[in-house]
């Protein structure tokens, strides 16, 4: 007997969530406002916007190759953009519980046959040192924004739930690379029913310990997650400019990170909804409309979606090409909970 929520169940809840928040916002917003905002939207901001948001991806690709390379996996840095914008397209547009970085670990191991831990391993410290980098900007923006403004009991939760969540990650993340925690783990795989997956369990240790002599790896991907970030706030910048809005620069570098941070949760369809009542709740704190920043929101959530697309022009090609990888990002198939991008 299966336990858990229903794949297609889990879908319908997110929809609903966001679809909910999404008619509650409306309608605490004045639609003329709102519809006035978005019809005189300037074209050039949006475009910027864009270019940034692909330079942001550019950079994702990189940091992935630095962690890659040192695995010995035979793939090219254009081949890993290929997996990177299909991972996009499954995880921001298809209705599937198929999450992106299962996309790109799926796709690398099949490009180098054999490979499929050191894949994974290399997936899975991408996305860790990314939030490690991120957690590093939440926390400093979080201490700024309450020595800002006076203290609620939102942002006090918000900075409670931002060091407990970064506290795990630290912790986490030591255990992940230990040595004396993994020894302590491998006499699980002597007991019987599990002996089967002691030598898969040996090479996702070695893989892992392959960036334990790769400090440098480990730092450039630190240090690109960083640089994402910041690109990511030029991107929320211009789609402001592109309203006619004029925020400074400061607030953004504060608020987006926050902002991601609430997207952590999995509770909703892309993040739409939350995004959207965390982005009214931050810009309000310095007196931007609701209106405004509702329309900022959605139109960042544009760019996201837009800059995805090139992603399903791959992602059809390979279906074209290979029946099973259709078969694996086929919606509510797997059962695997899609997992969600802070920036």
């Amino acid at each position: 007997m299966k336990f858990g929520i229903p794949p297609r169940l889990g879908t319908l809840a997110k929809l609903l969530v966001s679809v909910g928040l999404i008619v509650f916002l409306l309608t605490r917003l004045n639609p003329a406002e709102l519809l006035a905002r978005l019809v005189n939207t300037q074209p050039q901001w949006l475009i910027l916007a864009l270019a940034l948001y692909f330079l942001a991806i550019f950079l994702g690709v990189l940091k992935w190759y630095a962690l890659v390379r040192v695995q010995t996996i035979g793939v090219s840095l254009g081949e890993l953009a290929t997996f990177t914008f299909t991972s996009l397209f499954a995880g921001n547009v298809l209705p599937t519980n198929i999450g992106g970085d299962i996309v790109r670990a799926v796709m690398l191991a099949r490009a180098d046959r054999g490979t499929s831990e050191a894949a994974a391993i290399s997936v899975f410290v991408d996305r860790l040192m990314g939030l490690v980098a991120f957690f590093g900007v939440a926390l400093l923006s979080t201490v700024i924004a309450l020595s800002l403004w006076t203290r609620s009991a939102e942002l006090e939760a918000l900075e409670a739930s931002v060091l407990a969540v970064a506290a795990v990650v630290a912790v986490g993340g030591a255990l992940f690379f230990s040595r004396r925690a993994a020894r302590q783990m491998a006499v699980v795989f002597e007991w019987g029913p599990l002996a089967r997956f002691k030598p898969r369990a040996l090479r996702l240790y070695h893989a892992i310990q392959v960036y334990r002599s790769n400090y440098g790896a480990l730092a450039a991907n630190v240090a690109l997650s960083a640089s994402i970030l910041v690109v990511a706030t030029f991107v929320w910048y211009a789609v402001a400019r592109a309203l006619g809005l004029h925020i400074s620069l400061l607030y953004f570098f504060l608020f987006n990170p926050l902002i991601a941070f609430v997207l952590l949760l999995p509770i909703s369809f892309n993040g739409l909804g939350p995004k959207e009542a965390a982005t009214i709740f931050f810009f309000g704190l310095v007196g931007v409309p609701s209106e405004s920043a509702f329309a900022m929101s959605v139109l960042f959530h544009m760019i996201i979606v837009l800059t995805s697309l090139p992603g399903g022009a791959l992602w059809w090609r390979q279906r074209t090409h290979s029946a099973d990888w259709a078969s694996a990002l086929a919606p509510e198939r797997g059962g695997q909970e899609n997992e969600d991008r802070a920036n």
